[in-house]
């Protein structure tokens, strides 16, 4: 099957605006509950989203979503994923059954297009009846949990989610097509909804605040970490990511691509998605200590963003060893070093004015560019102007 190198089209790009207000009630949920509880709750909901969105990410790199049916059935997908983002605040409460509910309509419409995608592709098909199990089981017992409460609610949502997660590991990647530039534009793209996500929580916190000296200089801090965020994936991440993908091919390819970009790009939208709860608090009260959970959110999550990186450079390095002798060499400790300062960072967040503890942050992240830059000056520039 001929893989279609293409941008992402209008009609993802307009399903991904329903991910994008989902991501924004998540972080919602856990503001309303900003405890230890309140975040594991966040988290449980993030990963179920993030699942059925990246399964549609998948399904557009099987099938042009443009044809009359298909586009009828995004359609419809995005008014399921609406509901259950609107549920997302109630998801462990009143809305846990509407929420289990349209998380199940989204899942089955997947499937669904992933069976006429299979048509034309046996291979394909094969694959698509593999998965089937474990993408059907695992929204049922999402909605299953909605009848629960407490400890047995959680457990039927952690069993649900491995379930989702494991599934996806069977048959090695075999029957499974990727195009590399459409395949990273797209997670690229979501990268870059959730750094939006950052944004909008410096304005909600700042909403009926007095624009003081200090509002400013936390909103000035907060777009300086935003940026070395985005510089820290874009810059070289995220095109040497790309370069692997297309230099491999077949189940080796399908790995990569579930690994790298499935599996290890859901924490890095975890890790933004806490810091933007941080954040949020943090221009809120910028002048006074931050409380336990938000200073760990804040100071976690970018750590969990940058430990992240290290994960998926080392994995991409034993995916394409015996593949390809262009063995991928930006490993170095810069993220190591940086994610290991946030989380040093922590208790000095708990005493420190919410604006300093941000400054603190912000030196990080701009010491881990200022890094890049010099360290791996040379290396980056090749690697941009091999860009595919």
């Amino acid at each position: 099957m001929a893989h279609r190198e293409q941008r992402v089209t209008p009609l993802e790009l307009f399903f991904d605006l329903v991910f994008v207000y989902a991501i924004t009630q998540v972080t919602l949920l856990m503001s309303d509950d900003p405890t230890w509880e309140g975040i594991a709750r966040g988290m449980l909901v993030l990963a179920a989203l993030w699942w059925a969105w990246t399964g549609y990410a998948w399904l557009t790199n099987s099938l042009e979503p443009e044809e009359g049916l298909v586009r009828a059935g995004v359609f419809g997908a995005m008014a399921a994923m609406l509901v259950l983002a609107l549920a997302v605040p109630g998801v462990f409460g009143a809305n846990a059954v509407l929420f289990g509910a349209a998380y199940l309509a989204v899942r089955l419409l997947h499937l669904a297009l992933y069976a006429l995608a299979g048509k034309r592709d046996p291979d394909l098909l094969e694959a698509v009846v593999r998965f089937t199990p474990s993408a059907t089981i695992a929204p049922i017992l999402i909605l299953a949990a909605a009848f629960f409460d407490g400890a047995a609610q959680a457990a039927f949502w952690l069993v649900a989610l491995a379930v989702d997660y494991l599934g996806a590991l069977r048959g090695r990647g075999q029957g499974w097509s990727v195009a590399p530039a459409h395949f990273a534009e797209r997670h690229g793209l979501i990268i870059i909804i959730a750094l939006g996500e950052s944004i909008i929580a410096i304005g909600v916190g700042a909403a009926g605040e007095a624009l003081t000296a200090g509002v400013v200089t936390a909103a000035v801090l907060a777009i300086v970490v935003i940026a070395a965020l985005w510089w820290t994936y874009f810059d070289v991440y995220a095109v040497l990511a790309q370069q692997q993908l297309a230099r491999t091919s077949g189940a080796t390819r399908a790995r990569i691509a579930r690994d790298i970009y499935s599996y290890l790009h859901l924490p890095m939208v975890a890790g933004i998605v806490l810091f933007a709860l941080g954040l949020k608090k943090t221009v809120e009260e910028f002048d006074e200590p931050l409380a336990t959970v938000p200073a760990v959110a804040l100071c976690a999550g970018l750590s969990l963003y940058f430990l992240t990186h290290v994960i998926m450079r080392f994995r991409i390095v034993h995916l394409v060893r015996g593949t390809t002798t262009d063995r991928p060499s930006w490993i170095g400790p810069g993220r190591l070093v940086a994610g290991l300062a946030m989380l040093a960072v922590i208790p000095a967040a708990l005493e420190v004015s919410a604006l300093t503890a941000l400054a603190l942050a912000t030196g990080v992240c701009c010491a881990l560019v200022v890094w890049d830059l010099m360290r791996y000056r040379e290396h980056r520039v090749e690697v941009r102007q091999a860009r595919p």
